[in-house]
């Protein structure tokens, strides 16, 4: 059985057919995986299915369908993004391990801190929106104009539109990550980001509108957490100024 690839140390030399044998094996450990959480999604894919109808008013619970293959086609679709999102931390992890040599040590501490704390703000808005932004935006849609409509909802548009909700506001909470990742770069600092405040908030709001959802209700939804967490990044970037001034300020 061919053991899993060794990550390499910063700085440590490898040839490039070393390389691309490291490259291949890790490609197929993600693969493995996420066929393995697809595996396991299929398993439990009506109880998937059940979470994301729980949005649904009461009389829509059982979305239409209109083709012979579009259950077995959806079942299969939403499996294999759950079993992505399942084997999404090894995946991950695969990614880094490759990328990980080319960096220092401290660098490599820095980023581990960061995807940890990227990967729960990222739960952290997948639950938002199951639990506040795709219900409330639902429930407008599917009660807009309905005496006029006959309204009923198709599958597979559906859960096409929950997904996207689920991902776009999970993309949403990274906002203090990618904020924090370009003050330590150097791109931009505390004091940019608070002399710029309300250019900051104009793009964060152009961004909202730019993310998944046609309605205002799914638009607000992301555009309000996103000025929340706009403005967390600015007094985070501030506490990470000070926290690298007085680590520079200590003696040697």
């Amino acid at each position: 059985m061919r053991r899993l690839p060794r990550r390499l140390a910063h700085d440590e030399h490898a040839d490039l057919v070393g390389h691309l044998d490291e490259l291949r094996t890790r490609l197929v450990v993600c693969v493995i995986a996420v066929a393995a959480g697809f595996g396991v999604a299929y398993a439990f894919h009506a109880r998937v299915i059940a979470f994301l109808n729980g949005a649904l008013p009461a009389a829509h619970r059982h979305p239409v369908t209109f083709g012979v293959a579009e259950p077995f086609l959806i079942s299969m679709k939403v499996s294999l993004v759950a079993g992505f999102a399942l084997a999404l931390p090894i995946v991950l992890w695969q990614v880094w391990s490759y990328l990980a040599p080319a960096f220092a040590q401290n660098v490599q501490r820095a980023v581990a801190g960061l995807v940890v704390a990227a990967t729960a703000l990222f739960a952290v808005g997948v639950v938002f929106a199951d639990r506040v932004a795709l219900p409330a935006a639902v429930h407008f849609l599917t009660s807009y104009d309905d005496q006029i409509y006959a309204i009923q909802i198709r599958a597979q548009d559906y859960y096409y539109f929950a997904l996207m909700v689920l991902v776009a506001v999970g993309l949403v909470f990274e906002l203090p990550i990618f904020v924090l990742a370009l003050v330590r770069l150097g791109v931009t600092s505390s004091a940019k980001l608070r002399r710029n405040r309300r250019i900051g908030y104009a793009v964060v709001a152009g961004l909202a509108v730019a993310l998944p959802g046609v309605d205002p209700v799914t638009t607000l939804f992301e555009m309000v957490p996103l000025l929340l967490l706009y403005e967390a990044s600015i007094w985070l970037s501030v506490a990470l100024e000070r926290r690298a001034r007085a680590g520079a300020a200590l003696p040697v």
